[in-house]
């Protein structure tokens, strides 16, 4: 990688980088969860905020920072939905609910799975909460095939009865509603937001996220203003792999913009060894990387010993 000023240097000489805020701003990221859970980030500035005092934002480890969400547009397949729930938030052992699916039909919001080992479907409406909650309200609630809801009322039960949902982060229940809180579902690096507004598509749902503070909300000037499709880093002190970044200048620029900007935060190193670089004259860097569906893996350690 070609170096410029003494902005970068190896971490292992570098002095201990004090914890600061990196400002953040993407725009048409396809920024990966997993290997298939996909937020489609239209567009997004934030921060990237240190967890710890002692420790800068470091892309090796997505437990290092979280991200504070100012303003976005951030849309979500109703499909990814229900893959989160899945791995993430109900993943914990003895967890009533399992094999979650979540779709779209005529506009309500239809989930799907097993309570218990019973066979469910909700079907409901979905509205924003003052709180930036999403509400799921059931329309309908059906256990192995059969309607329930009139029983439900005869008998004065209520899902969070059923339920008794405990120390799930991003998740709760209030009689029959469901809430979630769209930011704190998601797995490190953990994020940070208040969704003002959603949209229900029959492919997506569209969150729209505000600041509290409108204030805090000032596009970035990026140094390629004919990229469309980024991520940019400014400021602070920010780690990737070996190296230190000090008042960080970083922007990553989708190699073939002709569709979304493909990111998969596990494998950056991948995506950054297929791509080039160059430096700008206030010593930045931009970084042009290939989408990583199209980028070959790294070799193996294995690979690289029978290499040589």
């Amino acid at each position: 990688m070609l170096l410029a000023g003494a902005w970068l240097q190896p971490a292992a000489l570098a002095q201990k980088p004090a914890a600061t805020t990196v400002q953040v701003q993407m725009r048409h990221t396809d920024f990966h969860v997993d290997s298939s859970i996909v937020l489609h980030i239209e567009f997004l500035r934030g921060e990237l905020q240190p967890t710890s005092p002692e420790h800068s934002p470091y892309f090796d480890e997505k437990n290092s920072f979280r991200l504070a969400i100012d303003s976005a547009r951030i849309a979500i397949a109703p499909r990814a939905l229900g893959d989160l729930l899945n791995r993430y938030t109900f993943a914990y052992p003895g967890s009533p609910l399992r094999r979650l699916r979540v779709s779209v039909e005529k506009g309500q919001i239809k989930q799907q799975g097993t309570l218990r080992g019973i066979s469910f479907t909700v079907l409901g409406d979905l509205t924003l909460t003052p709180a930036g909650e999403l509400r799921l309200h059931p329309s309908s609630v059906k256990a192995a095939g059969v309607g329930v809801g009139g029983l439900m009322k005869l008998f004065g039960l209520h899902l969070e009865k059923l339920l008794k949902l405990r120390g799930v982060r991003g998740v709760r229940i209030d009689k029959d509603d469901f809430y979630l809180d769209p930011a704190k579902l998601l797995p490190p690096p953990r994020a940070e937001g208040h969704v003002g507004a959603v949209q229900v598509t029959d492919t997506a749902m569209l969150l729209t996220f505000h600041s509290r503070d409108s204030s805090r909300v000032k596009l970035l000037t990026i140094p390629d203003p004919k990229a469309t499709n980024y991520m940019f880093f400014r400021g602070g002190v920010l780690r990737f792999g070996k190296l230190t970044m000090h008042d960080a200048d970083l922007m990553i620029v989708d190699a073939e913009p002709k569709d979304p900007f493909d990111f998969f935060l596990d494998h950056y190193n991948a995506q950054l060894v297929a791509g080039y670089e160059k430096n700008t004259p206030d010593h930045g860097l931009i970084v042009f990387m290939p989408d990583h569906k199209r980028t070959p893996p790294l070799p193996s350690p294995q690979q690289k010993s029978t290499a040589r």
